[in-house]
């Protein structure tokens, strides 16, 4: 057994042997499922958007990643294309390749624009991606609820075999629920947990009241600090979900970004397992890593 806290956090996070009377099983991938590359501002190959609603002026690149993730244990990850580049996947395509299996995309297409269908498709055949992902925070860039438009980009990313992938603030969750039970066969993700401190109560009930639908998946990202601004202390909302969805519904994601080095990205990791502590060794397996190995093919 661990002899110290920060020993119980390390091997928590980087998931240990699950071990039986005779033999002990390899141990489960340890998976990042959410993070952000780009080129930045000085890279005029892969320029942002002309609507990017913000423009990271620092590059994170792919090749940074890896060395991330080499240093800190991590064996594969997703990179959730970010919306400075809209629906322009050209850096998407440029990550991934330079990934060569390690990593796994997220894409980003708006409902009711003309060429989707083809445009996915033929993305979703150049390159190994696992989701899209539909945004509902801005009331400025909202996503047409209850309009064909939405049902319709719900559709083409199902019969494409992705996950549709929620990032959202929780007033908003209502209006994905009719398409969550229509489309019962295609996976959810949440992210963020479902922003819990950006609703009511009432409001991020219905988050919770998800874990009811098999489809759904909730993401441990961006899990806040009590220690940073704005010091919000996650640790009850996480009991709640590991409660409500359990290990095999729940995935971990975070830490990389421009700054971010092997030491960083790894205790970013032991963070989030110190709030897992209630949880056995091989729920916590799970959420770093075993859960998303299991529904996006990982080995």
């Amino acid at each position: 057994m661990p002899s110290t806290r920060r020993e119980f956090l390390s091997a928590a996070a980087i998931t240990p042997l699950v071990a039986h009377a005779h033999c002990a099983e390899p141990r489960a991938p340890v998976i990042d499922t959410h993070l952000h590359c780009f080129a930045g501002t000085k890279d005029p190959q892969f320029p942002y958007h002309p609507d990017a609603p913000y423009q990271p002026a620092e590059a994170a690149t792919p090749e940074h990643l890896l060395k991330c993730m080499a240093d800190a244990g991590v064996d594969y990850a997703i990179v959730v294309h970010p919306e400075p580049y809209q629906d322009d996947h050209r850096y998407l395509a440029h990550c991934l390749a330079i990934g060569k299996g390690k990593l796994q995309g997220t894409c980003l297409f708006f409902a009711g624009r003309e060429g989707n269908a083809a445009k996915m498709k033929a993305l979703a055949k150049a390159v190994p991606l696992v989701a899209g992902r539909i945004h509902a925070y801005n009331p400025d860039r909202l996503p047409p609820f209850g309009q064909p438009e939405l049902r319709e980009l719900w559709k083409q990313l199902s019969e494409l075999g992705l996950a549709v992938q929620l990032h959202f603030e929780p007033r908003y969750a209502k209006g994905f629920e009719p398409l969550i039970q229509e489309f019962k066969d295609t996976r959810v993700l949440v992210d963020h947990l479902g922003r819990p401190f950006q609703g009511t109560a009432k409001e991020y009930a219905v988050v919770l009241g998800w874990a009811k639908y098999a489809n759904v998946v909730m993401k441990l990202s961006s899990v806040p600090d009590k220690r940073q601004y704005p010091h919000r202390d996650p640790q009850a909302v996480v009991k709640q979900l590991t409660e409500a969805f359990g290990a095999d519904r729940l995935m971990y994601g975070g830490g990389f970004s421009a700054t971010a080095t092997g030491k960083s990205y790894r205790a970013e990791r032991e963070r989030v397992a110190g709030l897992l502590s209630h949880l056995t060794a091989s729920e916590r397996a799970k959420i770093f890593g075993g859960t998303a190995g299991k529904l996006f093919g990982f080995s």
